[in-house]
């Protein structure tokens, strides 16, 4: 994977942390989706920093929010 992508690797896995966290969701629901949408900026962030070096499906599925898919492409990259 090129060292590039790290961050943004990072980010697609804490936002699956975060879904899967129910308990924080539980017991702080606006808290939860406020840090949800912090992550999601921050995605969007960096796919726009990272855009001209992208693989060019890669940029498909963060420009279509298919974060499960951008993160399974970035584990399968050699």
């Amino acid at each position: 994977m090129n060292p590039d992508f790290g961050t943004l690797q990072a980010l697609l896995k804490r936002r699956l942390h975060l879904i899967a966290d129910h308990d924080f969701r539980d017991a702080d629901a606006p808290g939860h989706l406020a840090a949800l949408q912090q992550i999601s900026e921050l995605i969007s962030a960096e796919h726009h920093r990272l855009k001209p070096i992208l693989p060019g499906r890669l940029s498909h599925f963060l420009q279509q929010a298919s974060f499960s898919k951008a993160l399974d492409f970035l584990e399968t990259m050699d």
